[in-house]
């Protein structure tokens, strides 16, 4: 697949050929929805916790006597049935993991970003740099790119504080180094920047020898 290569001008510079094994992959769907479940999964704290009636700090004496009342009997204000009393089977500190193998994780990157290139979504230009953050500087850009009204990834070879901060106060921006390149981030993205260098890092890790 042939795509243009722009600069940070808006001004097409050059063209490539896209990694056919990457960005012209079968798309498999439920692959893509089992990798972000796995993902959204893997976030979550699983912090929850409810107190049981062995757990709750009321009084532990008999609520009243036994026999006479009229009423039924009961033991303990902490059962379940009493308002303020225990939870019973509630919500406890759990893992909410998933496990997935490797080349099932990268085959669904794959097919995300064959669906952003088929469906035009991707943008590459070939340099991204920026003398010091500036974040006027990076509006001026995406709007150069015509990105500047959509959600917007943009992937980073490697650490780039200017361009970095630059983007950080753009609520429709999100600036991914390209080795953590993740699923979720991908698909939620209407429009994906990558410059020549970050194409190369996705390349070493999702090429079919890797």
């Amino acid at each position: 697949m042939q795509v243009a290569v722009m600069n940070m001008q808006g001004e097409q510079v050059d063209e490539i050929e896209l990694h056919a094994d990457i960005f012209e992959a079968s798309v498999n769907v439920p692959l893509m929805h089992q990798a972000v479940v796995r993902q959204l999964a893997n976030q979550r704290a699983g912090t929850h916790q409810t107190k049981t009636r062995s757990e709750n700090n009321r009084s532990k004496s008999k609520w009243y006597r036994q026999k006479g009342t009229g009423r039924a009997r009961h033991g303990s204000r902490n059962a379940p049935i009493f308002v303020g009393g225990g939870i019973a089977h509630g919500p406890m500190p759990r893992s909410y993991n998933k496990k997935m193998p490797r080349k099932m994780r990268r085959a669904a990157l794959r097919s995300a970003l064959s669906v952003k290139a088929a469906e035009q979504q991707l943008i590459v230009v070939d340099n991204l740099t920026m003398p010091a953050p500036k974040t006027k500087e990076m509006v001026r850009v995406l709007k150069n790119l015509a990105a500047s009204d959509k959600k917007i990834l943009i992937l980073l070879p490697d650490a780039n504080e200017p361009v970095e901060l630059s983007g950080r106060n753009l609520p429709n921006v999100n600036i991914l180094r390209a080795q953590y390149l993740n699923i979720r981030d991908l698909l939620v993205a209407d429009l994906v920047i990558v410059p020549l260098s970050a194409l190369e890092v996705i390349e070493s890790f999702l090429g079919r020898a890797a």
